[in-house]
């Protein structure tokens, strides 16, 4: 009986250290916080001007189409631009079948009129949720010469919930440049 004291301690180590009181873990979203917007006028060589976010870089294409590019985000802003030549019906119908493409995936679509006559700037927003692949589609145009589409998109396959604190910060962005928007004359 030499060893029962040791026996008695490995017995009293292994009743002791084996609970079987496991707590779940609360159900915890990830907090995405991104830096405060600042905007500057963007330094385009286009018939159109708006502000930018400094965030945000620009690459110009042809035609003056351009792409937003937001690295932090993983996301991008894709404008294009088209002159209005007695066109505007076929322009505006192919950017608002453009918007519904997304109905398939969408949980809903809002779409929000702007209007800006001071700087003639007239256009449609809109929101999507849901697991689409542009979280915003937009339209702007002066309806004689300029028409400008805008969508975002982000470089992952869409999951609404994990992209939506980004997808928020970038339709506000979207916003600021309908609003900011300005035809060169």
């Amino acid at each position: 009986m030499k060893h029962s004291p040791l026996i008695f301690l490995v017995l009293m180590i292994f009743t002791l250290g084996c609970k079987d009181d496991v707590q779940p873990k609360p159900k915890a979203m990830l907090r995405l916080d991104y830096p405060k917007a600042d905007y500057a006028e963007s330094n385009i060589d286009c018939p159109y001007t708006f502000d930018q976010n400094v965030l945000s870089t620009i690459k110009e294409n042809q035609d003056c189409s351009l792409v937003l590019d937001y690295p932090m985000m993983k996301g991008s802003v894709y404008l294009t631009y088209k002159p209005v030549n007695g066109n505007l019906d076929t322009l505006l119908i192919d950017a608002q079948k453009l918007s519904y493409e997304h109905v398939r995936k969408a949980d809903n679509i809002i779409d929000q009129p702007f209007v800006n006559p001071e700087d003639g700037v007239y256009g449609m927003f809109y929101e999507v949720s849901g697991n689409a692949a542009s979280q915003s589609q937009f339209y702007v145009t002066d309806s004689t010469e300029h028409f400008v589409t805008g969508s975002l998109y982000f470089y992952a396959k869409p999951n609404y919930d994990s992209i939506l604190p980004a997808a928020m910060y970038l339709q506000n962005d979207i916003r600021r440049i309908m609003e900011t928007l300005r035809w060169k004359k």
